[in-house]
């Protein structure tokens, strides 16, 4: 089981470093898919994954001063999607709460990813024909981070291609520039996350070797990411980005089918 989740972790990883997804949009419904933990289990690690590759992926963009980070927007971004996140978090208690088999919240997660994913690419491939947006208020920016944190949450993907897609239409970045801010709100919100679990003592009990394996295969996938990142174009990197959701649809369908209709 562990060089399953080893490997899952690192491909996720270096998926998601090319793609500001995080990796955790790919982490959970394919752990999910597996069904070898519990879908509280299953958030926790990919919390813990997604928050080491983040923090190594940022901090080394920082000190190599590649960092194409624009502070003035993704921090505020970052400060709504941490709210955001201990709301979206208490959320998918209250909703797990309400049915006596705890697959049915992993099923519920998995159809409404699986349909916010699909209507991100749809966005993403109609995205050159639509009028983006050059928003600058901060307090705008929080609102639109909470709405982030509380979805990425609530399906424990972490923010994923969410993210991507909001700098997209909001802030007119481009596909590269977008992942390293995406990256970076990520890494504030799931730190924010992961502290908030500690301090209610609402952590699972997991091995202490999966956890730091999958971390920091999570690390290694990150640095992977980078360089293969460095080769590819801006449009090779959207390509990419939208296999990685057709993959996610795949998987959320999967789980639809195992948690809710098997």
């Amino acid at each position: 089981m562990q060089s399953i989740c080893f490997l899952v972790a690192f491909g996720a990883c270096i998926i998601g470093k090319i793609c500001g997804m995080g990796g955790g949009v790919i982490i959970k419904p394919a752990l999910d898919a597996l069904g070898i933990m519990q879908v509280a289990e299953i958030n926790f690690l990919s919390g813990c994954t997604v928050l080491g590759m983040t923090c190594w992926s940022v901090g080394k963009s920082m000190v190599q001063h590649e960092s194409q980070i624009d502070l003035s927007v993704s921090t505020p971004l970052a400060i709504g999607a941490a709210v955001g996140g201990m709301a979206g978090k208490q959320l998918f208690s209250t909703v797990a709460g309400l049915f006596a088999n705890a697959d049915t919240a992993g099923g519920i997660q998995a159809a409404l990813l699986c349909t916010a994913t699909f209507s991100t690419l749809l966005y993403t491939i109609r995205k050159d024909r639509l009028t983006m947006l050059q928003v600058r208020n901060p307090a705008v920016c929080v609102l639109i981070g909470l709405g982030l944190g509380m979805l990425g949450t609530f399906l424990g993907i972490g923010g994923g291609p969410f993210n991507m897609a909001v700098l997209f239409f909001f802030f007119s970045m481009p596909t590269k520039v977008a992942a390293q801010n995406s990256l970076y709100i990520i890494l504030i919100s799931q730190s924010v996350g992961i502290i908030t679990t500690a301090v209610t003592d609402s952590i699972p009990t997991l091995s202490i070797i999966l956890l730091c394996g999958m971390v920091l295969c999570g690390v290694l996938g990150s640095e992977a990411g980078g360089r293969i990142n460095k080769r590819l174009s801006d449009r090779q990197a959207t390509l990419l980005f939208e296999g990685s959701m057709l993959l996610v649809m795949v998987l959320s369908a999967c789980n639809i089918y195992r948690f809710l209709l098997k």
